[in-house]
C-alpha cells in the first residue's frame, strides 16, 4: 500500500506539468499578427502616400522616407547582387518556426519570453512577406541628427529589435523561472515522501 502511494506522486506532478507545457504561451501570438498588420498597413500606407526617397520631415530629427531595402534589418547588406533576398527570406522563415516551436515548450508563466518571441516572430513574418512579394523590404522611418543618418527602418524591424533587447535583459537579469517551478515541484514531492514515510 505505502508503494502504491508514492507511485502515485510523480504521476500527479507530471500531469500538472504536461498541462503548463500544453497550455504554452501561444496564447501570446495575438502580439505576433497585430505587429504583422501594423507593419504591412503601415508599410502600404508609405508607399501610397510617399515619393521614392524624397524626405518627409516630422520632427528636427525624424523624416518619412521611403526607401527600398534588398538587405537584411536597417538596410544591412543592401548592396548586395541579389542573394541576399533568398537568403534572408530563408533565414527568416527557419527563425519563425524556431521560434514558434521555442513559445510552444516553454511554460505559460514565462510571458516576458513568450512577448518577445512574439514581437521578433511579427517582425520576421512582416519583413519576409515584403520580401516574397516585393523583392524588398519597405523602410520609411529615418531617424537623423544633422547630417548623420540612421538607416531607415520600418515597423517590423523595431518589434524585432524590441524583442531582442527583451531576451537580452532576460538572459542577464531575470531567473529561470521554469527552472524554479520545477525546484518547488520536486521539493513538495520530497516533503510529501518524507512525510508519508
Amino acid at each position: 500500500m505505502d508503494q502504491e502511494r508514492y507511485d502515485n506522486l510523480p504521476e500527479l506532478n507530471l500531469a500538472k506539468s504536461d498541462n503548463n507545457h500544453k497550455q504554452g504561451t501561444l496564447r501570446w501570438l495575438w502580439i505576433t499578427v497585430f505587429v504583422v498588420i501594423a507593419d504591412l498597413y503601415t508599410k502600404s500606407l508609405a508607399t501610397q502616400l510617399l515619393e521614392f526617397a524624397q524626405p518627409v520631415k516630422i520632427f528636427p530629427f525624424f523624416n518619412f522616407t521611403l526607401l527600398h531595402n534588398t538587405g537584411a534589418a536597417f538596410s544591412f547588406l543592401s548592396d548586395a547582387g541579389g542573394w541576399q533576398r533568398w537568403f534572408f527570406t530563408a533565414i527568416a522563415s527557419v527563425t519563425v518556426i524556431i521560434l514558434l516551436v521555442w513559445m510552444w515548450r516553454i511554460p505559460k508563466t514565462d510571458r516576458w519570453v513568450a512577448i518577445s518571441l512574439a514581437l521578433i516572430m511579427g517582425g520576421a513574418i512582416g519583413n519576409v512577406y515584403d520580401r516574397i512579394t516585393l523583392g524588398y523590404v519597405v523602410d520609411f522611418l529615418h531617424f537623423h541628427w544633422k547630417d548623420a543618418y540612421f538607416p531607415a527602418f520600418n515597423i517590423a524591424d523595431s518589434a524585432i529589435t524590441v524583442g531582442a533587447i527583451m531576451m537580452g535583459i532576460d538572459v542577464l537579469f531575470f531567473e529561470d523561472s521554469s527552472d524554479l517551478d520545477d525546484e518547488n515541484e520536486n521539493e513538495n514531492i520530497n516533503e510529501n515522501i518524507n512525510g508519508k514515510a
